[in-house]
């Protein structure tokens, strides 16, 4: 059985201010649906991404900012951050992690710089939306077998 992940909800505060920054990052509007004073669903998608984002009114219970680790994967994470960064985002510098014991979204494993092998997997920037809901950009230049 084939299953793919479409759509990730995102919980926001303020709609219109997500669009835009999403947008600008420049990410494609899919649908902006209202459905009267309590619903209106956004959807965009990443470049080059099979799944997208959806954020609203009505959409989700989960509080603002609260969803953490989404990844986004890139073949050259300097180029991609460089780009982010003119777009608006805020993404720190790049930096990879102690072998066996790192994890992106905790500082004190974070070595500064790309991996200096140059390994897949291992070299990141993170960023956050305006709500605070955070982004992991990973570099993969080769895929695990099977993917």
């Amino acid at each position: 059985m084939d299953l793919h992940l479409e759509v990730v909800v995102l919980p926001v505060s303020d709609v219109d201010r997500a669009k835009e920054f999403y947008k600008g990052l420049g990410w494609r509007e899919d649908a902006d649906i209202v459905g009267g004073d309590q619903f209106r669903i956004v959807q965009l998608t990443p470049p080059g991404s099979g799944c997208s984002i959806s954020f609203g009114t009505g959409v989700t219970t989960m509080t603002p900012g609260s969803l953490q680790g989404l990844l986004l994967v890139t073949r050259d994470i300097e180029a991609a951050r460089a780009e982010l960064l003119e777009r608006g985002a805020p993404v720190s510098e790049v930096f990879h992690g102690s072998a066996g014991r790192f994890h992106p979204d905790d500082p004190g494993v974070r070595q500064p710089g790309r991996d200096p092998e140059g390994r897949s997997y291992q070299s990141h920037a993170v960023f956050s939306d305006p709500d605070g809901n955070g982004w992991v950009l990973q570099e993969i230049t080769e895929r695990l077998p099977g993917r």
